[in-house]
């Protein structure tokens, strides 16, 4: 499954190594591009700026998506995400620490397409990726790309 891409966009140095740990520790071989903050992620999937000369056919299998971001915050990423034709059916999996009811609210409401809470707990994070790698990138079927 190595030629699928995950797009992980996260601001906490800490949580990003705790789920590239938790990645390898899982056997998830995939590629993985880090974004840090909003901006780069939608520069990452819409091909501009410091990715420019991406290919643009080459879309993430699954979005992990903080929702406390610098720049531009998690729910405008996924607002921007579900209104482009290019990225409106990636799966996008909230991938974050709030506990406030309302993010889980408006990240569903904005087309998320799960909202996992990070663990505290290493061993607990460490399944929790296992079972959203598992789920988005085997068992899950997604939409032929340029459809």
């Amino acid at each position: 499954m190595e030629d699928k891409l995950i797009l992980l966009v996260e601001d906490n140095p800490d949580d990003e190594a705790l789920t590239i740990r938790a990645l390898r520790k899982n056997n998830i071989g995939n590629r993985l591009v880090v974004a840090h903050d909003g901006e780069e992620a939608l520069d990452f999937l819409f091909c501009t700026g410091a990715y420019a000369n991406r290919d643009p056919h080459e879309m993430p299998q699954v979005i992990l998506l903080d929702l406390k971001l610098p720049k531009i915050d998690g729910h405008e990423v996924l607002r921007r995400v579900r209104t482009d034709e290019r990225t409106k059916l990636l799966p996008v999996v909230i991938l974050t620490s709030s506990k406030e009811e309302q993010d889980l609210v408006n990240s569903y409401g904005n087309g998320a397409n799960s909202y996992v809470r990070k663990p505290v707990n290493f061993d607990q994070f460490v399944e929790a990726v296992r079972q959203l790698g598992l789920y988005w990138l085997v068992l899950n079927e997604t939409p032929p790309r340029d459809k």
